[in-house]
C-alpha cells in the first residue's frame, strides 16, 4: 500500500491532533441583534407560558429596558409580575423575596432581564419554586431532582455570559461568599443578545463587566475540563472582546462594539460551561467579599498575575491567543507576558486600579484571603495546581 494511503494519513491527523473527548449538549437558543427584545412576548408566548415573572433591578426601569420588556410581553398577552428588588452580588435573600413574589402569582416562566446579579437571582428562584428548599441545598452540582420553569434570559450587559450557564452564583447574606448552584436544568431555555440594551450601561459598568467577560475567555482556554469546543468558544470570545473592549471605551454609542462585546460574553460564557474557570476567580472572590470589590475590579489586578503563573505550563496556548490579536507570532516564548502586560494596558486604559495597594486591601490579611481563595471552587480547574502558600504569593505579586 502507498505510503500516503487515506488510511494512514487519518491515523497520522488523528494521533497528532489528540482530540480530548466532550459531551456538548446545548440546551440554550440564542437570539441576537439589535431590537431583538421586542420578540419577547412572541418567545414566551411559544414556550407556553401565561404568567410571567420578570427579574430585574430598578436601574433598569430607569433606562426604559423593563417597559420595553413589559410592552413586548403585553402585546402577546400575558400576565406580568415583576420583582426589581435585585442587588449587585444576589444573596439568598434576594431570592427569598422574588421567590416569595412568585409563589404568590402561580408563575410559568421567568425572565430574568439584567446584568449577571438578575439573571442568577431568576435561576436561583428558579430552583426554589419548582423544587423547594433554600439555595445551600444547591451548592455544587446537579442537585435539583424536579422539573424547572422555562427561563428566557436577557442580558443588558456584556460581563457575565450567565445565560450560556446553567448556574446560579448566590451569595451568603452574612459572609458574603459565593455559592455556585448549577444544574442543567436551570439552564435558559432562550437567550435574548440585544446590543441596543447595552448602549445604556455607563462606563465604570462598561470596565468592570468587560474586564470579567475578557478574563473568562482567557481562563477558560487554559483550564485543566479544556476541550475542543470550549477552546472554539474562548477564542472567539477572545478575539471579539479583546478587540472590541478599547472601542467601547473610546466610542461608547458604537453599537457594532457593543454588540461584538455581548456576542464575545455569551461565548466566554458558553466556554464557562464547559470548561470552568480558574484561579483568578478563586482569588477574586474573598477580595468582593472583605472589601467590597466590584467583581470585574478584582478580576482584572489578578488577571495579569495568575497568567505569569498558568505560563510555566500553559505558555503555548497564552502566546497563542496573543498572537490573535497581534502581540507576537504564535509561539513566540515570551507570548504569555506579553499578554499580561497587555491585560494590564485594557485595565489601566479603562482606568481602574491594577494593584491591591490602590484598594487599600489590608496585606495583614492575606493569610485569611489566600486560606477562603483555596476553598474556592474554580481554583480546582486551574492548570497549574494551587494552595494557600501559591495563592498568597499571588496576593502578593498583586500588592
Amino acid at each position: 500500500m502507498d505510503s500516503k494511503s487515506p488510511t494512514k494519513i487519518h491515523t497520522q491527523q488523528a494521533e497528532g491532533n489528540q482530540l480530548s473527548a466532550f459531551d456538548y449538549a446545548p440546551r440554550t437558543r440564542i437570539l441576537f441583534g439589535g431590537g431583538s427584545l421586542n420578540q419577547l412576548g412572541e418567545l414566551s408566548s411559544e414556550l407556553g407560558a401565561q404568567r410571567v415573572l420578570l427579574v430585574t433591578d430598578k436601574g433598569l426601569a430607569e433606562a426604559g429596558h423593563e417597559a420595553r420588556a413589559v410592552a413586548s410581553l403585553e402585546n402577546a398577552n400575558l400576565q406580568i409580575t415583576i420583582f426589581d428588588d435585585v442587588h449587585a452580588n444576589p444573596t439568598t435573600e434576594d431570592v427569598e423575596r422574588g421567590l416569595k413574589v412568585a409563589r404568590n402569582h402561580q408563575i410559568d416562566l421567568i425572565v430574568g432581564l439584567g446584568g449577571g446579579s438578575s439573571m442568577d437571582c431568576a435561576k436561583g428562584i428558579n430552583f426554589l419554586l419548582t423544587n423547594g428548599g433554600k439555595m445551600e441545598d444547591y451548592w455544587g452540582v446537579g442537585k435539583a431532582t424536579k422539573p424547572m420553569l422555562p427561563l428566557i434570559a436577557v442580558p443588558t450587559t456584556a460581563g457575565t455570559g450567565s445565560e450560556a450557564q446553567s448556574f446560579a452564583v448566590i451569595a451568603h447574606p452574612e459572609t458574603h461568599m459565593k455559592m455556585a448552584c448549577g444544574d442543567k436544568k436551570a439552564a435558559c431555555r432562550i437567550a435574548i443578545l440585544d446590543p441596543e440594551l447595552t448602549l445604556t450601561m455607563p462606563r465604570s459598568v462598561t470596565c468592570a463587566t468587560g474586564i470579567d467577560a475578557l478574563s473568562h475567555a482567557l481562563e477558560t482556554f487554559v483550564t485543566k475540563p479544556r476541550n475542543e469546543i470550549s477552546q472554539l468558544f474562548s477564542r472567539r470570545a477572545w478575539s471579539l472582546l479583546a478587540n472590541s473592549f478599547p472601542q467601547v471605551l473610546d466610542t461608547p454609542d458604537d453599537l457594532t462594539a457593543r454588540g461584538n462585546m455581548q456576542l464575545g460574553a455569551h461565548f466566554a460564557g458558553a466556554a464557562i460551561e464547559n470548561s470552568m474557570l480558574g484561579a483568578t476567580h478563586a482569588l477574586a472572590n474573598p477580595l468582593s467579599a472583605h472589601f467590597d470589590l466590584i467583581h470585574g475590579v478584582a478580576i482584572g489586578i489578578m488577571l495579569p498575575h495568575v497568567i505569569r503563573f498558568n505560563a510555566e505550563l500553559m505558555g503555548e496556548q497564552y502566546s497563542l491567543l496573543a498572537a490573535d490579536i497581534g502581540l507576537c507570532e504564535p509561539q513566540d516564548p515570551t507570548g504569555a507576558g506579553l499578554l499580561a502586560e497587555h491585560i494590564q494596558a485594557l485595565i489601566a486604559k479603562a482606568g481602574a486600579p491594577t494593584s491591591l495597594s490602590e484598594c487599600e486591601v489590608d496585606h495583614n490579611l492575606f493569610d485569611q484571603l489566600a486560606e477562603e481563595a483555596s476553598r474556592q471552587w474554580t481554583g480546582n480547574f486551574n492548570p497549574r495546581p494551587v494552595d494557600q502558600s501559591s495563592l498568597r504569593e499571588l496576593y502578593e505579586c498583586a500588592y
